[in-house]
């Protein structure tokens, strides 16, 4: 009677599927045909065996993507704009299943798996059926062609990220997570309102409730004793087509007006922004609430258009959101010049180097751009009224 080696067989069947993803990965990854798509499906679809070969190596590319700068939400969103939605849901997988092997990221990193957590469940009733296994194939062989190719970004952890909670600033964190999840929730429901009025109303509140929360971290730290360690951060916002120009100028006026810096990425689709936690915070939440109300008030500029008998083009949307932006720009350069006490003023002022020094060795090299596209006078109007009507206010003026 023979005996098998049953530690040798597994081995043995370990190696095999290895070599069919090596094979399918040689076959696809390394050129852009779509034979080549085609030759490494078809291997990987014909051995069940190599799909956890296959998922595992799709783990090391994500891991590979953190390594050069990226965050989860930043390959999410070039993964949606270069390929489909069954792309965007193979990549949240992915993210998901690397994460419990990933170290602490800190706040923001574990923000943005939350919201991915939804597209990665694919139990879940909206999850479409899976395609047979040469559809996957190819489908999971495209989502490495896009990892693999990822160029280094920025890191934007800084020396104190995925650092416990900061203690002396008199923060409060439960009080102010529960505050932000308010303020999402409301903006999220004005994006989501067929209805100008109640966006404007939801808008309304999400700044009343800004004003409470986003006490002004100088201030704090003034009252409370700075501590040298605190040190600029820095985030990512998707600046997303369409008129994602006259997106980020309008990211740039609120950056800027909240004591941040805003530098924007055009192939990819972002712009990052410098500044310290508390001042990143108020950024999102206001950058967000304020094209809410762009919408809603280009979406009424126009009906008002087309009642009138004129046909609205992309020319007026895009100088309506541009003019939009440097109006609004405007009133936050002004609501910004609130005077401040004296023995404020070093605070501030040192706060504004340590911003400009950390922009300046992440982005040694930028340019500025100018806006295309804007040549619809009544467009033009129009946004620069609608800026004069917008809820501007995010934080309580110094004193």
């Amino acid at each position: 009677m023979s005996s098998t080696n049953n530690t040798d067989r597994g081995a043995d069947d370990s190696a095999a599927t290895a070599g069919t993803v090596e094979r399918a990965f040689r076959a696809a990854l390394y050129a852009d045909s779509d034979t080549a798509l085609d030759t490494g499906a078809s291997l990987l679809a014909a051995d069940p065996a190599a799909d956890t070969e296959l998922a595992r190596r799709g783990e090391e590319f994500v891991a590979a993507a953190w390594r050069r700068g990226w965050q989860p939400a930043d390959v999410v969103r070039i993964v949606g704009r270069e390929l489909d939605d069954v792309h965007i849901r193979l990549a949240a997988g992915l993210i998901h299943d690397q994460s419990p092997n990933d170290r602490p990221r800190g706040r923001r990193w574990t923000a943005q798996l939350a919201r991915l957590a939804r597209l990665a469940d694919t139990d879940t009733k909206d999850a479409p059926p899976r395609p047979d296994r040469f559809a996957h194939a190819t489908a999971v062989l495209e989502l490495y062609r896009l990892l693999l190719r990822l160029p280094a970004l920025e890191p934007l952890e800084g020396p104190r990220q995925g650092s416990g909670p900061r203690q002396g600033t008199g923060s409060r964190p439960g009080i102010e997570s529960r505050m932000l999840t308010r303020i999402r929730g409301l903006l999220a429901k004005a994006e989501a309102t067929d209805f100008p009025a109640e966006a404007e109303a939801l808008s309304e509140r999400a700044q009343q409730l800004m004003a409470r929360h986003s006490v002004d971290e100088a201030l704090l730290a003034d009252r409370d004793g700075a501590r040298a360690a605190d040190v600029p951060g820095a985030c990512r916002i998707g600046v997303e087509p369409p008129y994602e120009q006259a997106k980020a100028v309008l990211l740039d006026a609120v950056a800027a007006a909240n004591h941040c810096r805003a530098v924007w990425n055009e192939p990819f689709g972002f712009s990052t922004v410098v500044g310290f936690e508390s001042d990143l915070e108020a950024v999102e939440l206001l950058h967000a609430s304020l094209l809410v109300q762009a919408r809603s008030a280009m979406t009424k500029a126009e009906a008002a258009q087309r009642a009138g008998g004129r046909k609205r083009t992309k020319t007026f949307r895009q100088s309506f959101l541009a003019a939009y932006a440097h109006r609004v720009g405007i009133r936050l350069r002004e609501a910004a010049a609130t005077p401040v006490s004296e023995d404020l003023l070093p605070v501030l002022a040192s706060r504004e180097v340590a911003v400009t020094d950390r922009l300046d060795r992440m982005f040694p090299r930028t340019s500025s751009t100018r806006l295309r596209g804007v040549s619809d006078e009544a467009g033009w109007t129009e946004g620069a009224q609608a800026a004069d009507r917008a809820q501007v206010r995010s934080r309580r003026p110094l004193e």
